[in-house]
């Protein structure tokens, strides 16, 4: 995709949601870490928030149980709502790779 189909594509957003894509490019500019990512001193390939060892699939998990991102949030102080926002989308990116860690958990 090029800067002029994006730009057409930004224009015809509602406010709320440029205001949402403008969050996201600033963050993105003054993140120097990946958003998701295993924690270095672990050594599996699980995703997650970067610089924690919260997994994806647990944040899912507990969503799946009814927690709402509010209860997500204080549950995890360290975490903001970003962050929730990169973990949902990672999570509907790779939905299979979510499915077989929540498998892994019932076994």
């Amino acid at each position: 995709m090029t800067l002029k189909d994006l730009e057409s594509q930004l224009l015809a957003l509602t406010p709320a949601e440029k205001h949402r894509a403008i969050e996201l490019l600033t963050q993105s500019l003054a993140s120097t870490q990946p958003e998701i990512a295993p924690p270095p001193e672990i050594s599996s390939v699980e995703a997650c928030i970067a610089n924690t060892k919260i997994a994806i699939w647990e944040l899912v998990n507990a969503q799946d149980l009814g927690c709402s991102d509010r209860d997500l949030l204080k549950m995890y102080p360290q975490l903001t709502q970003s962050d929730l926002d990169t973990a949902w989308e990672y999570a509907d990116a790779h939905p299979e790779e979510i499915r077989l860690a929540l498998l892994a958990i019932d076994e």
